[in-house]
């Protein structure tokens, strides 16, 4: 009888990749045009303070997501900070466990309690039936997350947001260049927070902005963000640094030039992982929209799954593709509210998110984006495919 998953570099095998594959690999984009940005920059001696690629990359963002105002920042957790007090928020905002941990440190950070709300197992966005059921009169607030890029149910909540007196802001870290019944993310609710960290399809070393349709609400950010400055020596608003520099900005203008080109890698690399692991029983493949209205960006490749069909977790799938060079990853484990201090400031938050602590133990995200080739998708779906039809007798080897 042949050895199980033999070839496995955990049980001695040779690695699928000699060195590392990581999930959000930088993309990088023109970087001759981006030498000549730089050099532009350092020739003008204009490094920060609203310059010329700032100013560039607020007015392109804003054109691609359709809004009338777009406001750039240092990263997206400040963008989140920032839009937060504006707003005014206080005492309690909704939101999912199921979102990187910044979500709901944005909030904290000023005092706001983050109360977290369980997600749709299907959509892995905020469930809009559990949001009405978690509204109490110290509610000021809903954040949405726009997961893998896949749009929330922003009709509802935008309903559910209208008919009780709160605001509504959604986190599109991952949504650039998505859509919803044909509307670009980025105008939903009162405003929409985008990251345009190294991991992102469009980077800018380091970033992140606001988009709003809201006038007034964008001449306060661009005073938050910038001390409160309204002229040269005028400050006349409480702030905050919260600015983007001009090398990150130009980084963000030559990503957004390479775009198109990101999505079309993403997309390809999606379809080649469906074709591939699709069929395999225990394994689903999220699906994003690749026709129609709704756009997407691909540029999440999502796996849940199902130990008792599998006959391994997903842990232990985890683990042996580690040992292959393939680093992928269980976003977004634990989820918020088992991580400090939400954990101590509420140790029974489990109990109201029962679709969030399944999730977070079926989730698991491969590597994409322009550095991986077909071949490369190949090698990482061969030992998907290998550890899947061996799933049983691999988990019992390695807990022997």
């Amino acid at each position: 009888m042949s050895d199980p998953g033999a070839d496995l570099a955990h049980f001695g095998g040779r690695p699928a990749f000699a060195e590392p594959v990581h999930v959000g690999r930088p993309n990088i984009g023109d970087r001759r045009a981006l030498q000549a940005r730089l050099d532009d920059i350092l020739d003008r001696r204009w490094l920060t303070n609203a310059g010329r690629y700032v100013r560039e990359f607020e007015d392109r963002l804003a054109r691609l997501l359709g809004v009338s105002h777009c406001i750039a920042t240092c990263n997206g957790t400040v963008a989140l900070e920032l839009v937060t007090r504006a707003l005014g928020l206080e005492g309690e905002v909704i939101l999912p466990s199921f979102t990187f941990v910044a979500t709901a440190h944005a909030l904290q950070w000023q005092q706001i309690t983050p109360v977290f709300c369980d997600v749709d197992p299907t959509t892995h966005n905020l469930d809009p039936k559990r949001v009405e059921e978690m509204i109490t009169p110290r509610t000021t607030g809903i954040i949405g997350v726009h997961v893998w890029g896949r749009p929330c149910d922003t009709d509802a909540l935008s309903e559910i947001a209208h008919r009780r007196g709160l605001r509504l802001l959604f986190d599109a870290a991952h949504a650039l260049g998505c859509s919803s019944g044909g509307t670009p993310v980025g105008g939903f609710g009162e405003a929409e927070v985008f990251s345009f960290h190294a991991t992102k399809i469009v980077n800018a070393f380091e970033g992140g902005a606001v988009a709003t349709n809201d006038e007034e609400l964008a001449g306060e950010l661009r005073l938050m963000k910038n001390f409160g400055f309204s002229g040269y020596d005028d400050v006349t608003y409480i702030g905050t640094n919260g600015k983007m520099n001009e090398a990150s900005a130009a980084m963000g203008v030559t990503s957004l030039e390479s775009f198109e080109h990101f999505r079309a890698v993403n997309l390809g690399h999606y379809e080649h992982y469906r074709d591939r692991l699709g069929g395999i029983d225990g394994v689903d493949v999220v699906e994003h929209p690749t026709g129609g209205a709704d756009q997407a960006n691909y540029h999440y490749v999502v796996l849940e799954l199902d130990e008792s069909r599998l006959g391994i977790s997903r842990d232990m799938v985890m683990e042996l593709l580690r040992a292959e060079n393939i680093l992928a990853r269980r976003y977004f484990y634990p989820g918020c509210h088992r991580m400090e201090p939400y954990r101590s400031l509420f140790p029974h938050a489990g109990l109201l998110v029962p679709e969030t602590e399944q999730l977070v133990r079926r989730v698991l995200c491969l590597p994409t984006g322009e550095s991986l080739s077909e071949t490369d998708i190949d090698r990482i779906c061969d030992r998907v495919s290998t550890i899947a039809a061996n799933g049983s007798a691999i988990a019992a080897r390695l807990a022997s």
